[in-house]
């Protein structure tokens, strides 16, 4: 069993590297990697500052060799799209957008229901449909600001999907957005994350991607990983059986994970 979108106390979760690690090998992981928030400019929490990102590289490379023996410890970033950091030195890198650039503005999209509908108003006229096309004309540009392996949470703007309507989340209008966004990214990332972390954390019932958007990137010829976007160690596989589900309906038979070979397919 692997996690690797997995957070800590050098941005926003609540346990340690050290003591994720600990959890994992008592849950009987394979491996573990850290997915820190890269350093943004324009968020003053829950990232990583620059001399942050330095010593988060440290302390995992130094658990990587202290439990080489016992677990398998890989160093990733999640880079967020507007992110200015160096992306160097990792051994993967989530692709995440939680911040849209609207002229000078920065305007979350990871947000609860109130706020949301603010942002939508303030900056898309009250049409959340204008929210969303513009959040997956913005994602394709990932590539080009690093070497994304993993989508992560791809479709993260069907947050508040069981508490409010923003935008008609099953209408050929979004899906044709959406498909856009994953065959534009198609040629530079050949991985997206089933992410289970709206789940724990109380906004959603269900994993991401919807349902819908898992089927265009089976059709696309995507791998799969499963991931619980951890910020508590006792949540690493919250809901994984649920993920393997929604990957079997959308007609996948493997999950990818990471190896020291690189990224190795193995049956669900």
């Amino acid at each position: 069993m692997q996690n690797l979108h997995t957070h800590s106390t050098f941005d926003h979760g609540i346990d340690t590297p050290e003591e994720m690690i600990v959890k994992a090998m008592e849950k009987g992981f394979d491996s573990i990697g850290f997915s820190g928030h890269a350093y943004q400019f324009y968020r003053d929490t829950f990232t990583m500052s620059a001399a942050g990102t330095e010593a988060y590289k440290k302390e995992i490379l130094r658990l990587k060799a202290k439990y080489a023996d016992k677990i398998k410890v890989y160093l990733g970033l999640e880079f967020d799209l507007y992110s200015d950091t160096p992306v160097t030195g990792y051994d993967y890198m989530l692709g995440s957008c939680h911040y849209l650039k609207m002229g000078e503005d920065y305007v979350c999209v990871d947000q609860d229901e109130s706020h949301y509908r603010q942002a939508i108003d303030t900056y898309f006229g009250g049409d959340g449909m204008k929210l969303v096309k513009e959040y997956y004309r913005q994602i394709t540009l990932l590539p080009k600001r690093a070497p994304i392996d993993v989508l992560s949470h791809f479709d993260l703007i069907t947050k508040n999907i069981d508490r409010a309507s923003f935008f008609d989340y099953e209408s050929k209008e979004y899906l044709d957005a959406a498909t856009e966004a994953l065959e534009a990214l198609r040629k530079d990332v050949s991985l997206f994350e089933v992410n289970t972390g709206g789940i724990v954390r109380g906004y959603r019932k269900t994993p991401y991607p919807l349902l819908s958007v898992i089927k265009v990137m089976k059709r696309l010829g995507y791998g799969a990983i499963i991931t619980s976007d951890c910020h508590d160690a006792a949540f690493l596989d919250a809901y994984f059986d649920d993920a393997k589900e929604l990957l079997e309906e959308a007609g996948f038979r493997e999950k990818n994970i990471l190896t020291d070979n690189g990224w190795q397919a193995i049956a669900l």
